[in-house]
């Protein structure tokens, strides 16, 4: 088939695109700028690029004419973050693709009163990526009962691999916490450490996609949690590091009011969106639906990330 991927050179599209490739499907990708992909493969160079601005050309109202003159079968969409980004894609192209993915998040959920959550739990977001992506969720939703528009939804946690910012067991994204962790340099953890992150390796998540396009008629009009198989508490993530680089954990916890002191606002602020909402995502659903097998703990994944920080200078152990 052929398939147009919409922000195919960010960290997702670095390994979906070489699996569309591989499986044999005509590949078009629409992209902002001329960023190179984080990792070089053969399967680029079949890729069609096409540079264009989303936002500019939704705004003039060009964009799915665009789409159109494609002829996209599927649309896969790294690129959208509310209603606004997917409704003319909804309403203009019905009938012309056979199927739309999205990307979504589990911050779609704000808060868990059961954990792990499911797809089916009631939505409480909060923030504007949340709030955004859980309207954009709920409106494809909508479109697919109603209009019987195909799409689905993949809700990822914290995207992790090789040249990505990884979550780290402060909560944020600071890469230095690795560093001090590596040397063992005391580290302040929040709380007490039971708090939860749960990542997932960019190849997993097009992995994910890969599975709902092989399972479109149990995909479309659904939403999957794609994540690693189980989260991580933030003291045993920092024990876990630590014992990586052959060191004793040093480690000390201090209540929020406190913690938040010892660190810089940004990574204050990163914590606490990561801290309050906690969220531990079940994958019972993409597992049975869509066959979904992720590749990659979450301590597996975040190796990755940390070996090539350590490979290209971004911390010094």
């Amino acid at each position: 088939m052929h398939v147009i991927i919409i922000g195919g050179t960010g960290h997702i599209g670095t390994y979906l695109v070489p699996r569309l490739v591989q499986a044999g499907h005509d590949v078009t990708c629409i992209s902002r700028g001329k960023r190179k992909p984080y990792r070089d493969h053969e399967a680029w160079k079949s890729v069609a690029m096409v540079q264009a601005d989303r936002r500019h050309e939704t705004e003039e109202g060009n964009f799915t004419n665009r789409l159109k003159d494609l002829k996209p079968d599927i649309i896969i969409d790294i690129m959208s973050y509310s209603i606004e980004d997917v409704r003319p894609i909804a309403e203009e192209l019905n009938g012309d693709i056979s199927h739309f993915l999205a990307a979504g998040t589990l911050w779609v959920h704000g808060y868990g009163i059961e954990q792990p959550i499911g797809e089916e739990a009631e939505r409480n977001p909060a923030g504007t990526y949340g709030i955004e992506k859980a309207k954009m969720e709920a409106y494809l939703c909508e479109e697919s009962e109603r209009n019987g528009f195909p799409a689905t939804v993949l809700h990822p946690g914290h995207i992790t691999g090789p040249g990505w910012d990884v979550v780290n067991p402060q909560g944020n994204h600071n890469p230095k916490v690795f560093e001090m962790l590596a040397k063992g340099e005391k580290v302040a953890i929040p709380n007490w450490g039971n708090d939860h992150v749960h990542h997932v390796h960019a190849d997993d998540i097009a992995a994910g996609f890969m599975q709902a396009i092989q399972h479109r008629d149990a995909s479309a009009g659904q939403s999957f949690h794609i994540l690693a198989p189980r989260a991580l508490t933030l003291r045993g993530f920092a024990e876990q590091v630590c014992a990586w680089f052959g060191r004793e954990p040093n480690l000390t916890f201090l209540p929020w009011d406190e913690w938040k002191k010892t660190a810089n606002a940004e990574d204050a602020e990163d914590t606490y969106d990561h801290i309050s909402r906690g969220l531990v995502g079940s994958i019972d659903k993409a597992r049975k639906l869509i066959q979904y097998d992720p590749g990659h703990t979450s301590l597996e994944a975040v190796h990755e990330s940390v070996d090539w920080m350590i490979e290209n200078g971004v911390i010094s152990v």
